[in-house]
């Protein structure tokens, strides 16, 4: 079945345009991962240190009313999460000191006598702890990024390890950026999304890469942008269908998933479209540029 017929698209006449959009993608994503870095975004517990608690109603519950009980009894600075199924409703509270957690179900106890509820998880991390893991998780990513160029090096060429490191970074500062500019909460779902996608992205690259290595070998007389669109253009419909599969069902988990993973559904949404045009617009027409004559690759 090809739902996409044979295209001829100039992919490689649009890297100019291509790359000032990822430039300015790429700067609005470091300046998301040097605040990251300072502590100055909007760092979850995990990163910021802090209380988190998830209760069970009886009845339901407004986040209005309890916000108003915490308040009149000292507790302001909270984030209420209400979670729609079982009547539930998600705690936060950011740099805690003391045994938060007690005081805050002392409080609601009261407020809410004719409505008792359990709590279903509670979890407390301190400040040093959320700093080191702030810490761990950028060297992590780093990590992350020497394995695919170390790996993509050995099974192509140094010009597509390059390409392929830089498209994924460039998918990772994009995920930052638009989780920064939203001011949306960075913690470790988010982290977890920005590896998958660096995976994912990975594989896309490595499946135009290999069509683009195939095709040097065997049209030696073209030229190099020819054989790069020729390449892309090959691989197109898979590319494009295997991306809006993922798509769909990350787009699924976004919509159904509940409210604990609605970020981390919503990273991977975005990360399948930039790890799509990153695939296509970053890698190929990097390589492009250093692959001055058409020649057998690598093997």
């Amino acid at each position: 079945m090809e739902l996409i017929k044979k295209t001829k698209i100039d992919f490689m006449g649009m890297k100019k345009i291509s790359f000032a959009i990822s430039a300015i993608i790429a700067i609005i994503g470091l300046v998301a991962i040097i605040q990251i870095a300072r502590g100055a975004a909007n760092m979850g517990i995990d990163f910021s240190g802090g209380t988190a608690m998830q209760l069970k109603f009886t009845a339901p519950v407004t986040i209005d009313h309890v916000r108003s009980s915490l308040s009149n009894h000292g507790i302001k600075e909270v984030e209420l999460q209400e979670i729609k199924e079982g009547n539930k409703l998600l705690i936060k509270m950011r740099k805690s000191t003391g045994n938060l957690s007690e005081t805050v179900q002392e409080a609601l106890k009261k407020d809410f006598a004719a409505n008792p509820f359990v709590v279903e998880s509670s979890t407390e991390i301190g400040p040093s702890i959320g700093d080191k893991l702030r810490k761990d998780t950028l060297i992590a990513v780093a990590i992350s990024m020497l394995g695919i160029i170390l790996y993509i090096a050995w099974r192509f060429d140094y010009k597509f390890g390059v390409g392929a490191v830089i498209a994924t970074m460039h998918d990772v500062l994009a995920i930052f950026a638009v989780f920064f500019v939203l001011n949306k909460e960075v913690n470790l779902l988010l982290i977890t999304a920005v590896l998958t996608i660096a995976g994912y992205s990975l594989t896309d690259t490595v499946v135009v890469f290999d069509r683009i290595r195939e095709n040097l070998h065997k049209n030696l007389k073209e030229s190099v942008p020819s054989i790069f669109n020729q390449s892309i253009n090959e691989v197109l419909s898979r590319t494009i269908i295997t991306s809006l599969t993922t798509f769909l069902a990350a787009t699924s988990l976004f919509l159904f998933g509940g409210e604990v993973i609605h970020d981390f559904a919503f990273a991977l949404v975005v990360g399948v479209v930039v790890g799509t045009y990153s695939s296509i617009f970053v890698a190929s027409p990097i390589v492009s540029l250093w692959e001055k004559k058409p020649g057998p690759a690598k093997a």
